[in-house]
């Protein structure tokens, strides 16, 4: 029997991850002490109730004997304690757990060798910046040896005023040196990997699934009509109202009504004193209110002549001049140490559009954040609590930060939200995203959301229900992740396309492989992979990518379904059941074509052209279908017209 993968806790995530390893046929056990042995998430595997912090739980599931352990739950203590306890079982099993102590994600694999902890924030955040930029956001990875490395994985649809219509998928993949995944078109049929046609035309309505560089990307997905316009800056002036109407916004009821009595108290003592004092003028009247009321300076009798009454006056100006600024000056104090005036200021670098905007700023948010400022975009964010840590942290990276609910109207539109890019809600409360959505919907009906939730059936049902086409779920966007660390270092990224399951493949290339020296273009067709990279081993990278041969320590990076996976690590060697066989030869071929079958049946080149006379002609037979696909290029660029015989 195979070796099973254990799966410890069955919560969101764990169910997410069994049944993408039903999918890719793996066996699992599973550890729970919650469900029973009928819960139909199990979907069909072995059930273990009990704690898997416990020795003997661990073993009756047979870590001793698994592929893998996977550890799910949201307890970083159980999480550790269940790693130790599996290594006591088994020291060489491959351990992947979940983890949100960031200070603890890179120290334990130093410390426990062959086990990786993953954070879901740090796996969902790539996903959701890059569905905010591009409109859907599959995969990142970085090819490793390359100076520009790294590689998204993103689907598009083709816009009715794109400037690819009527151009074939290869000329696009050529002229941008992009990888196409998937090609759905606008009538419905779906292909993948190898079975896309490179001659097909693109049409409005077509959906794409592109890997390229980001620099490669941004300009597909602006020559498709998904243009990103650049961010849009107010004046100076504009921005200066802002902060002045921002401003006064905030201030409390209190400093108000105080500084109005005070205002209020200045104009009529000056008004008294420029009517009751003959030598006054109202300057002078309003300078000796100021110095009666704010300072201890002589009241200056001598100098003028006072009425009685007027002496009263000024005297009781000075003691109530002395309450009101004491007044004035706590209360105003007291505002200053409890206000917002950063707020103020930020609106100032608010654009007026094309920026995007983050509501929530947890753990997820402040990656979503982080990772948009690496694509160079203006960013937004919108927090509701003032002494959240992150709040600082991004004020420091340059990212203006409005303190207020989000799914308050007047919060969306101080961010401008209506002219912005798109709306990433990743609070940590599913029903306040949802609002978030919803509202931002009312202001722009077309408006891109980016919608993450914790429930994975709540997410699925606002896609399909509800239109929400951007609503994610954590256990969807960071599940294939888990999936992909239990092979080790060797697959990048597992990632969900249309129903089915991919990973991104790192292979190091040994001298005892079935596909050394054979081409890229035939190892790709015998194991079902689309290469994205090679790395010789000497030498710079190879273009055209797959006509270059493959060599021990050469290192290809590619795209395989993960049912095909298992099969390329084991290195099966594909059956050799194809031939080619000559239809017709070009006259300007036929010393090429006399030369190649020389070689290929050891004979001398009298009896190669003769048996060229004799057409149709076997040129290679008991070959694996992509040998004979590599063969079939080799004549098609000599114009030679062939066929493929043999099973497909």
């Amino acid at each position: 029997m195979e070796a099973p993968v254990v799966l410890c806790g069955l919560g969101r995530l764990g169910t997410r991850i069994l049944r993408y390893l039903h999918s890719a046929n793996f066996p699992v056990v599973v550890i729970d002490n919650r469900c029973a042995s009928d819960d139909e998430r199990l979907q069909g595997a072995r059930f273990v109730r009990g704690d898997f912090r416990q020795r003997s739980v661990l073993e009756t599931a047979g870590v001793a004997e698994a592929r893998g352990v996977l550890i799910l739950t949201g307890d970083d203590v159980v999480n550790i304690s269940t790693v130790l306890m599996v290594r006591a079982i088994h020291p060489s099993v491959r351990v992947v757990l979940r983890l949100f102590n960031q200070s603890l994600l890179d120290r334990l694999g130093s410390v426990l060798p062959n086990v990786q902890a993953l954070s879901t924030s740090l796996l969902t955040a790539p996903v959701l910046a890059m569905t905010a930029v591009a409109g859907q956001g599959l995969a990142a990875f970085e090819v490793e040896g390359e100076t520009d490395g790294e590689r998204r994985v993103v689907e598009c649809q083709v816009g009715s005023h794109s400037r690819l219509l009527g151009r074939t998928l290869g000329e696009v993949m050529a002229h941008r040196d992009a990888v196409v995944l998937t090609h759905a078109a606008h009538h419905g049929t779906e292909s993948f990997l190898l079975d896309i046609d490179v001659q097909t035309r693109l049409h409005p309505g077509d959906h794409l699934v592109l890997c390229a560089r980001p620099r490669s990307l941004s300009a597909l997905l602006e020559e498709m009509g998904a243009d990103a316009p650049s961010p849009l800056w107010a004046g100076w002036p504009r921005r200066m109202a802002r902060v002045a109407r921002r401003f006064f916004a905030d201030i409390d009821p209190a400093v108000l009504i105080c500084t109005s009595v005070l205002i209020g108290v200045i104009l009529a003592s000056t008004l008294v004193l420029c009517f009751g004092v003959e030598k006054y003028k109202v300057i002078d009247a309003l300078f000796r209110t100021v110095s009666v009321m704010a300072t201890g300076a002589s009241m200056y009798e001598d100098n003028v002549e006072y009425s009685p009454g007027m002496k009263v006056f000024v005297a009781m100006l000075r003691i109530i001049g002395a309450a009101l600024l004491a007044a004035f000056t706590a209360i105003l104090t007291n505002y200053l140490l409890r206000a917002r005036l950063d707020g103020a200021l930020e609106v100032r670098r608010i654009p007026e559009g094309g920026h995007l905007v983050v509501c929530g700023l947890g753990p997820i948010g402040f990656r979503v954040v982080e990772e948009l400022l690496r694509y160079n975009e203006a960013v937004v964010v919108i927090e509701r609590d003032a002494g959240n840590r992150f709040v600082r942290a991004a004020r420091q990276l340059g990212v203006p930060v409005i303190i207020g609910d989000a799914g308050v109207r007047g919060v969306l539109l101080e961010a401008r939200t209506a002219s912005s890019r798109a709306v990433i809600a990743a609070t940590d409360d599913d029903l306040t995203n949802l609002a978030i959505a919803l509202l931002v919907r009312e202001l722009h009906e077309e408006h891109r959301v980016v919608l993450l939730m914790s429930d994975p059936d709540l997410a699925h049902l606002l896609r399909e229900a509800a239109d929400v086409r951007h609503a994610l779920s954590v256990p969807m966007l960071a599940s294939p992740a888990f999936l992909a660390s239990l092979f080790g270092d060797r697959v990048l990224r597992v990632f969900p396309l249309r129903g089915k399951l991919f990973a991104v493949l790192d292979l190091l290339i040994q001298s005892a492989d079935p596909f050394v020296e054979h081409s890229v273009r035939a190892m790709s067709v015998d194991y079902c992979l689309t290469a994205v990279a090679l790395l010789p081993a000497q030498g710079p990278p190879p273009h055209p990518l797959l006509a270059a041969p493959l060599r021990a320590g050469d290192r290809l990076v590619a795209i395989i379904a993960l049912t095909d996976l298992e099969s390329l690590l084991r290195r099966r060697v594909p059956p050799a059941v194809y031939s080619v066989e000559v239809l017709r030869v070009p006259p300007p071929a036929r010393p090429w074509l006399t030369d190649y079958i020389r070689i290929q049946r050891g004979c001398t080149r009298e009896e190669a052209a003769k048996a060229l006379d004799a057409l149709p002609l076997l040129a290679a037979e008991r070959l694996t279908h992509g040998r004979a696909e590599e063969v079939l290029a080799l004549l098609s660029r000599e114009r030679i017209e062939a066929r493929l015989l043999g099973e497909r």
